[in-house]
């Protein structure tokens, strides 16, 4: 990580970060590299790459929109951590949940949770399509995220049964979303939610415009949804 790159983004975002924070990002940063020599995490692993496109573009959303204390978050399809522990790390009042559907990087989690004493925090090995018809995380949450690459009715899809009456999903997207947002709407509407706004924040010290599609939840989740991966794909 690059810490004076990091620190001048943090201070154009608004935020106030405490020595131990950054630390905990130095951290953070330090195990990528390191676990990334043994399985593919991520295809950014230099310093600047790092900072901007993973750590200040993850809580860059933060500014623009509010999570309220005490929240419980679940950052779907995670990855490596991202959004979710620059988020957890900004906001250690959280209650977070991290799912992937590969327990390598579920193990990599652990570890760096382990590394920057994480609290509230839940490490979980599923997939969205599965996970999200279970009791133990069905409609449980007041936020959700994901970064994921994936079209945003499918993103709708895996992420919106989470979500509590009342909750919001957040999806980070790039680029152009209207046509998405188009061919999206009337599937969010059968999944019980509703688009609320569209979010930009320009990430500091990069060209890259974070688009932030906020969906609400505004009623329950047909029991139907979500379906098998392969007829959401579909």
């Amino acid at each position: 990580m690059n810490r004076e790159i990091f620190e001048k983004g943090i201070i154009e975002l608004g935020f106030s970060v405490s020595e131990e924070k950054i630390n905990k990002f130095e951290v953070f940063s330090r195990l990528l590299v390191e676990w990334n020599e043994k399985m593919n995490l991520t295809a950014v692993t230099d310093p600047e790459g790092i900072s901007v496109k993973h750590f200040l573009d993850s809580i860059a959303p933060l500014s623009v929109f509010d999570i309220k204390e005490n929240a419980k978050v679940i950052d779907v399809g995670t990855g490596a951590g991202f959004p979710g522990v620059p988020i957890k790390i900004v906001r250690e009042d959280l209650d977070f949940t991290f799912m992937d559907s590969l327990n390598k990087r579920i193990n990599f989690l652990k570890e760096v949770s382990e590394n920057i004493n994480f609290k509230k925090a839940e490490f979980v090995h599923a997939r969205a399509e599965e996970a999200g018809k279970s009791k133990l995380y069905r409609e449980k949450f007041d936020v959700a995220v994901s970064r994921a690459v994936a079209n945003l009715k499918v993103l709708c899809e895996y992420c919106l049964p989470f979500v509590k009456v009342g909750g919001v999903f957040a999806a980070f997207k790039q680029f152009e979303v209207e046509d998405e947002i188009d061919d999206a709407r009337a599937m969010i509407g059968t999944l019980g939610g509703r688009i609320a706004e569209i979010k930009e924040v320009e990430i500091p010290c990069s060209d890259i415009t974070r688009k932030i599609v906020l969906i609400e939840k505004v009623k329950e989740t047909p029991a139907q949804f979500p379906r098998r991966a392969n007829k959401i794909k579909k």
